[in-house]
């Protein structure tokens, strides 16, 4: 080949789209799905083995309640750093040091010897797995052609409502389990809670052990001045995808088409302040407090619901179950609640029957995130948002209105698919923010949300104990509130043009 034909100089969207999309961009799903599944496995872990250690650790209702905010607190308090030294020091590299923490935190928490003890250890899992989801789904994005961009990024979020589904099936055959192994040195019993801890900590080793042998985004590369390893993993690309010499990839130079900045301070804090005031400051302000409110909106109202998911599924499929199926949702709540058939038991495993309810209705708002996913690119991502959100919200307020179980289900299901707005904010994310700020932006918007779950999931759990037709007013109405919100959204189209903009 006449070397003269060779361009060289290439923007790195083009670069990027010349490496192709094949073998390479399903191998990294596949480890941004493992590293995904092992940050719910953690966050979400306490759901399970909080109930289900009451009979060893006799914890309090109050204990049992701080347990359980413990993985909140532990994303609060680091999504911040997460983002910066990933911004910093690296996507890949941040994932390792993260999720290999995580894996060895998980593991020590199998074997508390109390309540203190565990939430120490979850507390410390939760911080270092924090930044996971952002971290993952950014570094999925700088891998990931333009064209398909969005799409991989929405599939995300099927990862997730897949491995919440699989926790609930985990925990039916686990559970149960009457083994108990004494351990002298701790003073403890190994049984079965302990054994379920030990599983749910499995993934992040593996995504550790996946990210060592992966490639660092070259984006990054690119952006922090180490532009020959930014084209030598493009290069490493291209011939995963193709199975050519790496010699026919014809870039010889890449230019990144956005801003590039360092903050130019050797403290940490100093240069994790400098790091964040560009998101505080115009032209990025504007997009950092819209999706910092959306984020709010998103997860106090379909997050709040996914926690209480397991109580509400089985109050609702018990009443059925009863005979009471001409009732509205918060009546069978309440006769579930007001039942003399609930009774205390020593026996801390948790109901099967509701486990399994939990993994259908995750596994089916999977697939139909999968399908939403396949119409991104054609009705764009700003309305689908928009349409998804008044859906839910509606579904919401009219649920209290239904007197049929099998239209109570379907409204419910509906008000549910909000949490398919997760993917579309986390796509806006990753394409608006310039990628020396876009790690910190991504960790920094996700933890304003989840720590505004921290409200919602007290608040509706307070108003499903006494109010419970004012909890599917309020959560719906803000939810249709978040719609109204989307409109400030800027379209794909828009998005587009500001990058060609940039690029010349």
């Amino acid at each position: 080949m006449n070397m003269n034909t060779k361009p060289n100089r290439v923007a790195f969207e083009q670069a990027l789209d010349m490496t192709g999309y094949a073998r390479y961009n399903l191998c990294m799903f596949i480890l941004c799905a493992s590293i995904i599944l092992g940050m719910t496995f953690e966050i979400f872990s306490v759901s399970y083995l909080v109930p289900a250690s009451v009979c060893e650790l006799h914890t309090t209702n109050v204990q049992q309640g701080l347990v359980a905010c413990v993985p909140l607190a532990g994303i609060i308090a680091t999504s911040h750093i997460w983002g910066y030294l990933a911004d910093t020091k690296g996507r890949r590299k941040i994932l390792i040091i993260s999720m290999t923490l995580s894996y060895i935190s998980g593991t020590c928490a199998a074997f508390s010897p109390n309540w203190i003890v565990l939430s120490f250890l979850k507390f410390i899992s939760s911080a270092s797995v924090s930044g996971a989801f952002a971290l993952s789904v950014t570094l999925l994005s700088e891998c990931t052609p333009m064209r398909r961009r969005s799409v991989l990024v929405i599939l995300s979020t099927s990862v997730f409502l897949t491995g919440t589904g699989v926790m609930a099936v985990l925990s039916i055959p686990i559970l149960p389990l009457s083994f108990s192994y004494y351990i002298p040195v701790l003073d403890i019993y190994f049984n079965s809670w302990r054994l379920l801890d030990l599983i749910f900590a499995m993934p992040c080793a593996i995504s550790a052990l996946g990210a060592v042998f992966a490639y660092e985004s070259p984006k990054y590369l690119l952006s922090v001045g180490r532009n020959k390893e930014a084209l030598e993993v493009l290069r490493g690309m291209y011939v995963m995808n193709y199975g050519k010499s790496g010699d026919s990839y014809e870039v010889d130079e890449l230019i990144l088409d956005e801003d590039s900045k360092s903050t130019g301070h050797k403290g940490f804090f100093a240069s994790m302040v400098a790091q964040t005031m560009p998101m505080l400051r115009p032209p990025l302000l504007k997009h950092t407090v819209l999706l910092s409110c959306l984020y709010v909106i998103s997860y106090m109202s379909s997050n709040s619901f996914t926690v209480w998911l397991p109580f509400i599924v089985n109050a609702f499929m018990t009443s059925v179950m009863e005979g009471n199926s001409h009732l509205t949702v918060c009546e069978m709540i309440r006769i579930y609640q007001n039942s003399t058939t609930v009774v205390e038991s020593t026996d801390c495993s948790m109901n099967s029957f509701a486990m399994t309810m939990v993994f259908g209705i995750n596994f089916i708002l999977a697939i139909m995130n999968i399908g939403m996913s396949g119409l991104v690119n054609k009705l764009g991502r700003k309305n689908l948002f928009i349409g998804v959100q008044v859906v839910a919200g509606v579904s919401a307020l009219c649920i209290n209105s239904s007197p049929f179980w099998m239209l109570s289900a379907v409204l419910f299901m509906c008000f549910m698919s909000g949490v398919f707005n997760f993917g579309f904010l986390s796509t806006f994310s990753v394409d608006i923010f310039p990628t020396y700020v876009k790690a910190m932006a991504v960790c920094l918007t996700l933890m304003v949300g989840r720590g505004s779950a921290i409200f919602g999931i007290n608040i509706l759990k307070r108003l499903l104990d006494n109010n419970c037709e004012y909890a599917f007013y309020i959560f719906g109405s803000v939810t249709c509130f978040g719609g109204i919100v989307g409109l400030l959204l800027p379209s794909d189209a828009k998005i587009r043009d500001h990058k060609k903009a940039l690029k010349s």
